[in-house]
């Protein structure tokens, strides 16, 4: 019984490839929606993981239990607060991380960030040679410690460096190949805003998001006191800002950078949040005025953003298809008028009512499943070439193959049982009178 039946899908399938194989055009136009469609899924997938998976891997230079403290971030806006509520916030002091390293029992290392947020920046000079505009950051000697950084050559601050305030730096990877790209860094005096600074080591390269030019590794790091030595006390007091005296330099605030004892994450959270609080004189029922940002938390609001982009790209590639199923459907109800005569000869010849839906049927799914398989050869191959001629990483993770035939496949169904419903009720006699 199953040979037979299988005999019988086979003979049906080969009849449904012979009728599309002799009317190329008519199938080719009838498809060009699902193939739009699909590869519209598979092609901006490709991207959107790709993206993500690079995102991710920046994301994880925080580390999975540093805790940064901060004025306001992208958790903000996030939650709904508009610019002008995240702008009435207080600055962070220096006088709060030292608070938080005093007074928090599961912290073990506390650093700062100063200019982290839009701060100083500046040309670095060594001689004739000369980089671009980068960031220059300020921060104590457990910055690598909290940042996860990889140095390259020579070594990290130490306490009397920037106790003492001295003019030491560490160039990023940007700067560093830009002014030494074939000699010895370590020890060559470089200029900064007007100053001399000695290099006493240099970062490896940081990844990037996508692959842009996003000038992560365009930066320099000198010791905090230096920072605010050379540009003024960025970390301003804790007054609030009234609506009415709006200044972009105030929004230069640094951030506080925590890593917890080994294992103690959460209490550490608690505390930090609880000191903050604090000092920022808030009620209980008054909201944070600042942001607690972890690995885990900017994750889970890149996720909700990924995938609601994911399901806006659904939603317009199934418009697409849509349209491919009505083109299915209408090519298939002329197909049943024009092949009248041939549904009453085979039923006049024994051919069941089933038989003659399954031919129908399987031309539609067949027809829209090859479709499907044109959108994810066109859709891959279109994040391919993105990422050869700009970088942009991708990713084809094989759901989203199976995404794009699955959907091909249920417009072939959905489409094309009404013309094959059709097709299996004509009655015989009339079917072969048919002109």
């Amino acid at each position: 019984m199953a040979g037979m039946r299988t005999g019988l899908f086979s003979e049906i399938f080969a009849m449904a490839f012979d009728t599309l194989r002799t009317s190329k055009m008519r199938s080719a136009l009838t498809v060009l929606g699902v193939v739009i469609g699909i590869t519209s899924i598979v092609g901006m997938t490709s991207l959107i993981r790709g993206f993500d998976n690079s995102l991710r891997e920046s994301i994880s230079q925080l580390g999975p239990d540093t805790i940064m403290v901060q004025k306001w971030g992208a958790l903000s806006f996030a939650s709904g607060k508009s610019f002008l509520e995240v702008a009435r916030r207080p600055n962070l002091t220096m006088e709060d991380a030292r608070a938080i390293e005093r007074e928090c029992p599961s912290v073990a290392i506390v650093d700062v960030w100063l200019g982290a947020m839009g701060g100083a920046r500046s040309r670095v000079f060594y001689g004739n040679e000369r980089t671009k505009q980068v960031g220059i950051l300020g921060a104590t000697e457990n910055w690598a410690a909290v940042n996860f950084a990889k140095l390259e050559l020579g070594r990290l601050f130490i306490g009397a460096e920037v106790e003492h305030r001295r003019n030491v730096v560490l160039l990023g990877n940007g700067p560093w190949l830009s002014l030494f790209p074939s000699i010895d860094p370590i020890g060559k005096k470089v200029r900064i805003s007007n100053q001399e600074f000695t290099v006493i080591g240099t970062l490896g390269k940081r990844p990037s998001p996508g692959g842009f030019s996003t000038e992560v590794d365009d930066f320099a790091i000198i010791p905090y006191g230096t920072y605010e030595k050379v540009y003024g006390k960025v970390l301003k007091g804790s007054a609030k800002i009234s609506a009415g005296s709006f200044n972009p330099a105030v929004f230069r605030t640094g951030m506080i950078a925590v890593v917890p004892r080994v294992g103690m994450r959460d209490s550490a959270l608690r505390e930090v949040e609880a000191m903050m609080r604090i000092r920022h004189r808030l009620k209980l029922d008054e909201p944070n005025d600042f942001d607690l940002a972890t690995q885990d938390a900017v994750l889970k609001v890149w996720e909700q953003i990924s995938q609601a982009t994911f399901l806006a790209l659904v939603v317009i590639s199934s418009i697409a298809l849509m349209v491919g199923g009505i083109g299915v459907m209408a090519i298939m109800m002329i197909s049943v008028t024009e092949r009248t005569r041939e549904i009453g000869v085979r039923k006049a010849l024994g051919a069941r009512r089933r038989e003659i839906l399954w031919q129908f049927l399987i031309e539609a799914i067949f027809l829209t499943s090859t479709g499907g398989l044109l959108g994810i050869l066109f859709g891959s191959s279109i994040g391919m070439l993105v990422h050869w001629l700009s970088g942009f990483p991708v990713s084809l993770p094989w759901w989203s193959f199976a995404l794009g035939i699955g959907f091909s496949a249920s417009v072939g169904i959905f489409f094309g049982l009404f013309p094959a419903i059709k097709a299996s009720r004509l009655d015989p006699i009339e079917a072969l009178r048919y002109e």
